[in-house]
This record gives C-alpha cells, sequence and structure tokens, in this order.
C-alpha cells in the first residue's frame, strides 16, 4: 500500500475511533514524542472522544481507512485568551515522512486561520525532536523560549521548546 500524502484523509474523531487510538499511542515511538502516559485503557479514549470540551477539535489522519495520526487543537478559553489556540498531535511510526503531519498541520491551520478565528497558534514540542520541529517552522512557526527538564520520557527529564505562529 502506498501511502503517500494524497491518500491522506483528515476527519473529526468518533467515539469508534477510540481502539485505533490506542494502539496508535501504544506505539513506542509515537508515545515517546506526546505527553501520553504508557498503557491507557480503551474507555479512557472513549470517554476523551466523547467528552470534548468546547473549543476542542479532535482530527484523525487516515490512509485507506486506517487511522495513522491524531490531533487535538484546544482553544484557549479564557476570555482574553480566546484568540490563541494550541495542538497536541501524534503520528504513526510506519508512515512518518510520507506527509501525515503536513496533512493535519494543514488541516488544523485552516481551521484555526479560517473558521475559528485564531490568531496566535502555539506549541509545546521536545526539543529533540528535530522532525517536528522542522515541520513546524516549515508552516511558519518560530521558537519563543525553553523549557528546561520540561517533562519525563523514559526516566530522564528532557527540555521542550515553546513555539508560535501568527496568521498570516
Amino acid at each position: 500500500m502506498s501511502s503517500d500524502m494524497s491518500e491522506t484523509v483528515i476527519r473529526h474523531a468518533v467515539t469508534e475511533d477510540a481502539g485505533a487510538l490506542l494502539q496508535l499511542y501504544s506505539q513506542p515511538d509515537t508515545m515517546a514524542d506526546t505527553l501520553q502516559l504508557p498503557h491507557p485503557s480503551l474507555q479512557k479514549w472513549q470517554h476523551r472522544i466523547s467528552t470534548l470540551p468546547e473549543g476542542t477539535h479532535m482530527l484523525v489522519a487516515c490512509i485507506a481507512d486506517r487511522i495513522v495520526g491524531q490531533v487535538t487543537v484546544y482553544i484557549n478559553g479564557p476570555a482574553r485568551r480566546r484568540h490563541t489556540a494550541s495542538f497536541g498531535p501524534g503520528v504513526d511510526s510506519n508512515p512518518r515522512g510520507k506527509g501525515v503531519a503536513t496533512a493535519m498541520m494543514r488541516a488544523i491551520l485552516d481551521l484555526c486561520d479560517n473558521w475559528l478565528g485564531v490568531e496566535r497558534v502555539e506549541l509545546q514540542v521536545f526539543a529533540d525532536n528535530q522532525a517536528a520541529i522542522g515541520l513546524y517552522e516549515r508552516f511558519g512557526f518560530a521558537t519563543k523560549g525553553r523549557a528546561r527538564a520540561f517533562a519525563v520520557r523514559n526516566g530522564q527529564q528532557v527540555d521542550a521548546l515553546y513555539m508560535a505562529r501568527f496568521r498570516p
């Protein structure tokens, strides 16, 4: 099966996607690039999908009806931050480098820029995740700061970068 970006379909997540998302985030490489904890339950994913807070949009990326990526966009809640959004993605380790993350970025930035009125999109990324940093830079994100010992991954404290992009 070819897995180029032209075959990537982005859609909203539904509760029936919980099993596929559990598998996606059970992959060591995918989990290591996120703040997810190991061994989440199917019920946790079902609950997460079915109870999205207002202003939260969960999208999945599919190739041939198989979920290969997921991203959640959060519109920041306090009144004085509603012009901003943040997001957290995860991509299956198999099709990495095939355009899945690029397709997800296009979808969330279209949503933020053209439908939600978001002026600033921000994120945190592990400082050693060069592939993700390069992707974000290609979409106009710039590093705004560094958080030392941001999170624990595989027993080690790792830094993260704060990145942001203003609507063009």
